[in-house]
């Protein structure tokens, strides 16, 4: 059994062998756990027991059955291939577990870094929510108040895991440091954006983003978009929903797309609400929910305050789904 602790392990072994022998009851079952999880710590592999099973036998029984102890042997020999195979899978599993351990840390990294903040508001009432359908994130929003005007931009990268998780990262900088996001319109900051995405991001991912800007004196709320779900307008004065509909080129396919820009007045009492698509591709029946039920269930929450309305439209798309979600889900909503 190589270098392992052999002493140790067989009198321990033996002594329980031994009284399982000479007992007509069944063994005790909380010992034979006991001693079952402290060979496994010691490294014990399959085959190493069996060697070890003979070895107590023989210190236990003064003459035992040739026929037994060559069987014993036969099958010390035949557990080998089992032995290597069982070395084999506790690597992979510490290395799993090291693995693990990385994502976590990078998971909280990327939370750090990319965790949106809804600022403070005299004209609005904004909530926000976004959960990641695993550790890392594809999805990614920004709400900025700079005192003039409101810019909110909710993206999803097309993909999920690690290389998703480390491309909004970069799109996360990019943002940060883009001249135009003082003052410049939608339509320039996704052509800006466009155009890093493009040289710096795989062919293979693209991103959808919307950006929108608010300005509280003229009550124009104007957007664009990089082919991103749709949002939803309220209108209070006609107590009905329409779709933000915004068409364009996702970000990155190619670096002479160019955005359109749509604008439209905001009164007292409307609502926006943006969102990703893994809020329309809640599954329910094993068919996707059709974006009227999602309005049905803002509108049973209309009433709450923007941080619990979009928690609640959260819990209530996530009963559907088993209480699981299976993509990004991210929801903004902002009350005037």
């Amino acid at each position: 059994m190589g270098t392992m602790e052999e002493e140790p392990q067989l009198a321990a072994y033996r002594d329980l062998l031994a009284h399982y022998v000479a007992q007509s009851s069944e063994p005790n079952m909380e010992e034979c756990e006991q001693l079952s999880e402290y060979l496994h710590e010691h490294g014990v592999s399959p085959d190493d027991l069996v060697e070890l099973h003979l070895d107590a036998l023989k210190q236990i029984v003064i003459n035992p059955d040739r026929v037994i102890l060559r069987s014993i042997d036969f099958l010390i020999k035949m557990m080998s291939g089992y032995g290597r195979d069982y070395r084999e899978h506790q690597a992979l599993k510490n290395r799993q577990k090291l693995l693990d351990t990385e994502i976590d840390v990078a998971a909280e990294v990327q939370k750090a870094l990319l965790e949106g903040k809804v600022p403070s508001c005299s004209f609005a009432d904004i909530g926000a929510v976004s959960v990641p359908a695993k550790k890392m994130s594809g999805d990614y929003y920004r709400i900025v108040n700079d005192g003039k005007r409101l810019a909110v931009t909710i993206a999803d990268i097309v993909g999920k895991g690690i290389p998703a998780a480390m491309c909004m990262s970069m799109i996360k900088y990019a943002m940060d440091s883009l001249p135009e996001n003082k003052s410049g319109a939608p339509s320039a900051i996704l052509s800006s954006l466009n155009r890093v995405v493009e040289r710096n991001v795989d062919p293979s991912m693209f991103i959808t983003m919307f950006y929108s800007v608010y300005d509280p004196e003229t009550h124009i709320f104007s957007n664009s978009s990089a082919g991103h779900e749709p949002g939803f307008y309220y209108s209070a004065r006609e107590n009905r929903f329409v779709d933000l509909e915004a068409r364009g080129l996702s970000l990155g396919l190619t670096p002479e797309s160019k955005y359109r820009e749509w604008a439209r007045k905001i009164w007292p009492g409307d609502m926006i609400f943006l969102l990703t698509d893994g809020v329309t591709e809640i599954r329910k029946d094993h068919d996707f929910i059709e974006r009227k039920q999602i309005v049905e269930i803002i509108r049973k929450s209309m009433h709450l305050p923007a941080s619990r309305l979009v928690r609640h439209v959260m819990y209530e798309l996530k009963k559907m789904q088993k209480c699981s979600f299976t993509d990004d889900f991210t929801f903004i909503a902002m009350k005037f």
